[in-house]
């Protein structure tokens, strides 16, 4: 995180440099932007794709609002809205901005797929979209997310750590993402190049729409096809469905809970870290990817071509879209031992806010004072 915050300052600097030798006109103008110079009076569109991960409505929305608003001297804002896990839903708020005639719109596809038609219509009313968090289909114009194989990778890691010398012959169950999400497998590749012939795979499961109440019903599955006991450890993609698994083993009679994984660093998820229910999650530094997000639109939108060019040096592809430019943000596995390092000090929660009376004795054992 120094490094980015190290770049992105060399960035600024270069950038006002040239706006310093008349290079960037003043007002944010530029050539080669998709869409027509702008000034500050702007607006973004955001879509969301679900409530159920604690991170979009807590900490995304309010991040790339207060940024977008910084960027634009007040004068910008943010048009939010979000599908609480229906693809339908996501594509009548994806036309209703294109109908509003929106500056840009961010979007986290529920559906990488079935959104492409309604990235279309907004490219063929000039409107640009940026894909957030999750590569959407269709003529996307930026991608902004974290590095997702490498999300799987320090989860399967994590995995081959906790079971040791016993890795080879134990059995672990595979609680997969949505497959409607692109995302899924990349977290799946990189899990794989580390559970791959040192684990034994007993189980593994699709979870529609990421949904806790599945994930929590398939554990139960898992449970009666393998037995509780001979259950090592939990591959979790993220972290709402890892909380519905602790609940499910522990319904079954777990009294000791085998390692299980998770993402995003959801409150009640670094609760259970710290008590040890969980055994870790995955950071994602939701400031630097939801800032990162707002700027690009604004960017964008503006035609500072030289900025969005300096934060999308990275490129990737979809199946419809060769070459996309991207920012991707780093990660970091978050055990017991680096919360005050990570979340605490990056101001996503503060020891209160995790240490309460249920988790005081945890904390205390911790060191989190």
């Amino acid at each position: 995180m120094p490094r980015i915050a190290t770049a992105l300052l060399a960035v600024s600097t270069s950038a006002l440099t040239l706006t310093a030798c008349g290079v960037i006109d003043s007002s944010g103008g530029g050539d080669g932007s998709a869409s027509p110079k702008k000034g500050d009076k702007i607006t973004v569109g955001l879509l969301l794709p679900d409530k159920d991960t604690a991170r979009f409505e807590n900490f995304d929305y309010p991040i790339i609002k207060k940024e977008v608003v910084s960027l634009t001297h007040g004068k910008g804002k943010v048009a939010y809205a979000n599908a609480e896990a229906n693809p339908a839903t996501q594509s009548r708020q994806f036309q209703r901005m294109v109908d509003q005639k929106v500056d840009i719109i961010l979007v986290d596809a529920l559906d990488a797929k079935t959104i492409a038609p309604d990235v279309q219509k907004a490219k063929n009313a000039g409107i640009p979209v940026i894909a957030y968090d999750r590569l959407a289909q269709g003529p996307i114009d930026a991608y902004v997310s974290h590095d997702n194989e490498l999300v799987g990778e320090v989860q399967g890691r994590a995995i081959i750590e906790a079971l040791g010398s016993k890795a080879a012959t134990d059995k672990i169950v595979m609680m997969n993402g949505d497959p409607a999400d692109p995302n899924t497998a990349q977290f799946k590749e990189g899990a794989l190049s580390e559970l791959r012939n040192k684990v034994h795979i007993a189980k593994e499961y699709d979870t529609d729409k990421w949904s806790p109440e599945v994930a929590r019903a398939n554990t139960k599955k898992a449970v009666q096809d393998i037995g509780l006991d001979n259950i090592a450890a939990v591959y979790s993609a993220n972290d709402g469905m890892a909380g519905a698994v602790i609940d499910a083993l522990k319904d079954a009679g777990a009294s000791t809970i085998p390692p299980v994984t998770g993402q995003d660093a959801n409150l009640d998820a670094v609760q259970r870290v710290v008590s040890g229910e969980q055994y870790m999650t995955v950071y994602k530094p939701f400031l630097d990817e939801a800032t990162h997000a707002a700027q690009m639109a604004v960017y964008k939108v503006q035609g500072r071509d030289i900025q969005f060019d300096a934060l999308t040096q990275d490129t990737v592809d979809s199946p419809t879209e060769k070459k996309i430019p991207a920012t991707l943000v780093p990660v970091v596995a978050l055990t017991k031992s680096n919360i005050k390092n990570t979340v605490i000090a990056d101001g996503v929660y503060s020891v209160k806010d995790i240490c309460t009376p249920k988790y005081e004795a945890a904390c205390d054992a911790a060191g989190l004072k």
